[in-house]
């Protein structure tokens, strides 16, 4: 049996869907009125998007909903009104960041196909595994995995794997990304990212660059390779572009994908005409193949300003794509005339006027046929017509007029009828109250995360220390591990778990696995860990891992939902999301959850290495720094033994001085994030929170180099 490849394409317009299926795509992705991810696209009201669903259906093709981004407390209760009418209409699945979101649809829509944004960052069979048995249909692969990793994905798992094929890239793994939100408010996990890193920076003495914009993806040329790595759908970035666009890049991979599909690799190129087509229609910055058979690399950078405009539109769909029909109409004298249409499987019979014996004038077959064929701008056209007349007969050409609108109007219901849904049950809340997430027992207690030793030193030193999450980095070296011996019933420890868990890294996860379980002469040493993916989660449940797991921000609980969520997976804590202000933060309810009040918070993890496209790799651990173009120093962390960067923000999160509005909102920790603090600097604001939360002393925030994060302001 022939693999099926579905070609999915973006459509930020009616225009750019009708684009779109006219080009040949199996798929469309859309964005409604809220909750998508390209906020400023065009995208569709719900009288448009109701249309664009029966549209697709008619022509046998398939819509999903973007609903991927993070859903506030207060927001979360109007989704069931907002997904309910394309829901009934028959919307073919929803695309999802949002783990409360997982939880709601799983309460509200059971049998709503859900896909994995490449927003949760999905990296390799353990997160997609763990988000399969959460009733996750489809996952949307992160972009930067290997055709190796996800042939591997799909064996282990059997999910419909999502892959990005064309368009453009981001330099952060997607969902790892608060760049935008943190310097300039606009929040990419809201839809609403400003794209700060298409902006020059510089690194050491260099001159400003375009290092952190990537080129476009373009993969034509490895389409049998994607489709041999087991990916089941083509997405095509682009509901920010026009429908030239849209129907260029479609038609290009349909066609090619067809011709694999058909002749095998032995019998694939790809011609140069077709080449050229789909590299001109859009050439600001340049192409590239991705990560798909790489890790990184400087080639992969467009490092200098895009210079080039978009060309002009050249492409008009036609008037209406018409699906073709069978039609039989019979007109025997004496009785009312009748009109059988088929598509598909679909069958409508319909009647219209007495037939009329000729008086003057009888009907031909031709004259009859042309009318009927006159379809105009429906959705249909005949195939075959076949025209049944005993005798010489009238009827009017009105009549056969709305016999033919009867019939097609009649066949379009027929065909949708199959999509719609029953009306499901709505629950007053979808969380009974005890799942609701039961918090912990730490009240407001002092707790750091530390990368290098001095800063651990300084954390043991602090009486009023009670929790330290210890970077794996620093917390598998044999001296750290019997430092925290020494001092073992000092306080708790936790093992802080790398950002980016990849298949290619196993030995290095067994190497944390037997450190945080306790193997070994270290027996006990980390009472728990932070956790900062889904694989890792999914890993340690799967190992039977039975000490405390605390989720780090990164995975967003955002919402009762999201609490929800976590609750049923056994974590016991959560570290409250950077990009909530205080009112939200209050809402949502953090008692007894981690609030981070103090550090250089990460704006960015990225799988391209600032030192390898700069300069060289040293494949060492460490830092290095860019600065932007108002020489601001963003620290960057090379975590070589993973292959990955972690970007901070050039300010840390400073709220030592509203210590007393923190504990209205009962925090169980309060967490102190050390990166590139140096002894010193970490012992004098160690002291000055102690002062602030445990003495409850007035201390003033620094005269500058600051943030209040969005603690204040929050983001849209």
């Amino acid at each position: 049996m022939k693999r099926q490849v579905e070609i999915l394409a973006p459509a930020g317009s009616l225009e750019s869907l009708k684009a779109a299926v006219c080009a040949g795509a199996d798929a469309v992705y859309v964005g409604g009125a809220r909750f998508g991810a390209r906020a400023y696209a065009k995208n569709l009201s719900e009288e448009e998007l109701l249309r664009a669903i029966d549209y697709v259906h008619i022509h046998g093709r398939r819509i999903y909903l973007t609903v991927n981004t993070l859903l506030k407390d207060g927001e979360i209760d109007q989704l069931y009104d907002y997904l309910l009418p394309y829901y009934l209409r028959g919307l073919d699945g929803v695309i999802v960041q949002d783990i409360g979101v997982i939880e709601y649809l799983r309460t509200h829509f059971l049998d709503l196909p859900i896909h994995a944004s490449t927003q949760m960052t999905i990296t390799g069979t353990d997160g997609a595994a763990f988000l399969m048995r959460q009733g996750i249909t489809r996952v949307v692969l992160a972009r930067e995995l290997s055709l190796g990793e996800i042939r591997r994905v799909k064996q282990e798992t059997g999910l419909e794997i999502e892959c990005f094929v064309h368009g453009a890239l981001c330099y952060c793994y997607s969902g790892q990304c608060l760049l935008s939100s943190m310097i300039g408010g606009r929040s990419g996990n809201r839809g609403q990212c400003a794209q700060p890193c298409r902006l020059p920076y510089s690194a050491k003495a260099g001159k400003p660059a375009d290092m952190m914009s990537l080129k476009d993806l373009c993969t034509i040329d490895m389409i049998p390779k994607l489709v041999e790595a087991g990916i089941d759908s083509f997405k095509i970035e682009g509901r920010m572009k026009q429908p030239d666009y849209v129907y260029t890049v479609v038609s290009m991979y349909r066609k090619y994908t067809d011709l694999y599909i058909q002749k095998g690799a032995g019998n694939y190129k790809v011609e140069d005409k077709d080449r050229e087509r789909l590299l001109g229609v859009y050439t600001r910055r340049g192409y590239t193949d991705g990560y798909y058979e790489r890790k990184n690399g400087r080639e992969m950078i467009s490092f200098e300003r895009p210079s080039q405009k978009e060309p002009p539109l050249e492409y008009c769909p036609p008037k209406e794509l018409q699906e073709k029909i069978n039609g039989n109409l019979i007109l025997f004298s004496g009785e009312r005339a009748k009109l059988v249409l088929e598509y598909r499987t679909g069958r409508v019979e319909c009647t219209g006027g007495i037939v009329q014996p000729a008086m003057r004038q009888p009907l031909t077959g031709d004259r009859v046929e042309k009318q009927m064929r006159k379809t105009g701008n429906t959705c249909f056209c005949f195939d075959r017509l076949s025209i049944e007349m005993k005798g010489e007969v009238f009827l009017p050409m009105q009549a056969l007029n709305e016999l033919r609108r009867e019939g097609l109007l009649r066949l379009e219901e027929c065909i949708l009828e199959d999509y719609r849904r029953k009306s499901p049950e709505k629950l007053s809340d979808g969380i009974s109250m005890d799942s609701r997430y039961p918090g912990t027992d730490l009240k407001g207690v002092l707790s750091c995360v530390v990368q290098t030793r001095e800063q651990l030193e300084e954390a043991l030193g602090c009486a009023y220390m009670e929790v330290i999450y210890v970077d794996s980095g620093l917390g598998l070296k044999k001296e750290i591990r019997q430092l925290i011996l020494r001092n073992r019933s000092r306080c708790r420890y936790y093992l802080a778990l790398p950002y980016i868990c990849r298949e290619t890294h196993a030995k290095q996860w067994e190497s944390l696995y037997a450190c945080v379980s306790g193997e070994g002469a270290d027996n006990g040493i980390y009472d728990g860990v932070l956790v900062r993916n889904w694989e890792s989660l999914s890993r340690l449940k799967a190992l039977g891992y039975d000490k405390d797991i605390c989720l780090d921000q990164n995975l967003y609980v955002f919402n009762r939902y999201g609490k929800s969520f976590i609750n049923r997976q056994g974590s016991r804590r959560y570290a409250a999301p950077l990009e909530l202000n205080a009112r939200e933060l209050r809402t949502l309810d953090i008692q007894g959850a981690v609030m981070n009040v103090y550090g250089y918070q990460p704006v960015m993890v990225t799988a391209n290495c600032i030192l390898e496209t700069t300069d060289r790799c040293r494949k060492e651990e460490g830092y290095t720094d860019i600065r932007d173009r108002c020489k601001k120093r963003f620290a960057v962390r090379t975590c070589c033994k993973y292959c990955y960067n972690v970007i901070y923000n050039s300010e840390p999160v400073f709220l030592a001085d509203l210590a007393e509005e923190i504990m209205e909102l009962s925090p169980g920790e309060l967490r102190l994030d050390f990166t590139i603090e140096t002894r010193e600097e970490t012992r004098r604001i160690l002291e000055t929170y102690v002062d602030a939360f445990i003495h409850k002393r007035s201390v003033e925030a620094p005269s500058s180099g600051y943030t209040r994060g969005h603690f204040r302001r929050g983001v849209k």
